[in-house]
């Protein structure tokens, strides 16, 4: 190993130390599974805009959008981007306010915990309907984590794929376990500012490797519809191809998924002051808006950088490695430049496990507290609830580290799918749930699992049609969870009197 790599591995594993010393001094406050799951409810304003567009974006901002433009350009890209920041503003215009007060109203701290209590379902069906998803979910998409921080080590310094997995794993599961929900947003936080700082790395140096930003245009200019929002570039012909009115629809659906997030809802659920939510709006929309923005810009700039001989021309599947290459390429100007470029490698380690801590947290709360406690009344005291719910996050991750054994796994496929799961089975409940007084437990509940179902459908049978059936599941299920929401709530029975009650308190406060 070169004393560059040496510097870069450094950088990195001084990276994991510091999430890990997190974990172990935020431990002590945990004291309820309210602390674990939720924090107690005592977040900052920035912390919870941050962590919650942190674990939000995983390494799909460092490594895939930038992959998507560096093949086809603008459009593609773009219009995922535009509907994911519309989204994110939407989510927390309209729901994070509302939900915050919901939730601590009827005593939730879980997604699944405020379905149930917002219907008055006793018998927690809602709940455990909910926390299978969840599980189904989840599990397989922080397999996707591991399996990405695997890969990163094992192609930047020779590792063995399934000891730089394991140990990436054990990081995470170690913090995570013991720091909880706490832990979980502090440590996003960290990782939204590296995140940032290798985006802003990695577009000044590979601009300037790539001949300036005079060279970067003309480039894109040269190839047909490149720089486009209404046509793609093919690679494969080199000429421009329609980007057409559905496709752009059903890419903009993207930004369907957030109101069913279960990950970042929570952080609407867990901020201290709900006043502050405006800035949390305001801050997490920017950020937003810019990293993506500049995310896409890099997927450019790196194409520059391949006509340019800068690096390698990457086909396919190797274009979500612009940033390693680049970072690589930095690496070799001596041991200062390769301990940024370690920095700039942290940031996309610190958006795959951004993700992966808060899904972990979401999939044991399910087990635990959703199913064991919630479903099945389990009379047990906090201590042994917080004891259980460490080893539920624990019994999960090993199962993820399991599905993640395979070095060949996808990682991106199973973002989008789950994406689009959550977004479908849990998008039109809560949003009914807000805003609909007529709703009631047999809407949502039919909507959930009409959803949830819906999404393997269409992606399994319908999609592969192809024609006008091809677009992204996650729109047409959505619509049609919440038609059925809607139809079986009005053909059933109104809600009772204090559900109504509770319903019109939050619509006031």
């Amino acid at each position: 190993m070169s004393g560059e790599q040496i510097a870069m591995l450094v950088a990195m594993v001084g990276y994991l130390l510091v999430m890990v010393g997190i974990g172990i001094k935020l431990s002590e406050k945990n004291e309820t599974v309210g602390d674990f799951y939720l924090g107690g409810r005592k977040l900052g304003p920035l912390v919870t805009a941050m962590s919650a567009e942190a674990s939000d974006m995983s390494s799909w901002l460092l490594m895939g959008l930038p992959g998507v433009a560096y093949l086809s350009g603008v459009a593609d890209a773009g219009w995922t981007a535009i509907g994911l920041a519309v989204g994110t503003y939407l989510n927390w215009l309209i729901v994070a306010k509302k939900l915050r007060r919901y939730t601590e109203r009827n005593n939730s701290i879980t997604l699944p915990e405020f379905f149930s209590n917002r219907y008055g379902d006793g018998r927690k069906i809602l709940t455990l309907i909910a926390a299978i998803w969840i599980v189904i979910f989840f599990v397989p998409y922080t397999a996707s984590g591991f399996a990405a921080c695997g890969k990163l080590f094992n192609s930047l310094f020779g590792l063995d794929y399934h000891a730089a997995m394991l140990l990436s794993a054990a990081v995470i599961i170690f913090y995570t376990a013991m720091g909880g929900f706490l832990a979980a947003s502090t440590t996003d936080f960290i990782q939204s500012i590296i995140m940032s700082a290798a985006l802003i790395i990695v577009l000044i140096f590979g601009t300037v490797q790539a001949g300036g930003v005079g060279a970067v245009v003309d480039n894109a200019k040269s190839l047909a519809g490149y720089l486009s929002l209404t046509a793609s570039y093919d690679v494969a012909t080199g000429a421009s191809k329609p980007y057409s009115l559905l496709t752009i629809v059903s890419t903009l659906a993207w930004g369907l998924g957030y109101f069913g997030m279960p990950h970042i809802l929570l952080r609407f659920m867990a901020i201290k002051d709900d006043s502050k939510l405006k800035l949390s709006r305001r801050v997490a929309s920017i950020w937003v808006v810019i990293s993506m923005a500049v995310a896409v810009i890099i997927g450019i700039v790196g194409l520059g950088m391949s006509r340019a001989g800068a690096i390698g021309v990457l086909e396919g599947s190797q274009s979500e490695t612009v940033i390693v290459r680049i970072a690589n390429l930095l690496s070799t100007y001596g041991i200062f430049p390769a301990l940024i470029a370690g920095v700039v490698l942290s940031g996309i380690l610190a958006s795959t496990m951004s993700t992966s801590d808060s899904q972990l947290l979401a999939a044991s709360s399910s087990v635990s507290n959703d199913i064991l406690i919630e479903f099945f009344h389990a009379k047990i005291d906090q201590k042994k609830v917080l004891v259980i719910s460490r080893i539920s996050l624990i019994a999960i991750a090993i199962v993820g580290v399991f599905l993640a054994w395979d070095s060949n796994s996808s990682v991106f496929q199973i973002v989008s799918f789950a994406w689009a799961g959550f977004g479908a089975s849990f998008g039109p409940v809560v949003l009914l749930a807000l805003f609909w007084k007529r709703s009631n437990m047999y809407g949502a509940i039919a909507g959930m699992l009409s959803g949830g179902v819906m999404i393997f459908i269409w992606k399994f049978l319908v999609r592969p049609l192809g024609g006008v059936l091809n677009i992204y599941e996650l729109l047409p299920a959505f619509l049609i969870a919440l038609a059925v929401n809607v139809v079986v709530s009005l053909v059933t029975p109104a809600p009772g009197k204090k559900i109504t009650e509770d319903f019109e308190a939050v619509s006031k406060m």
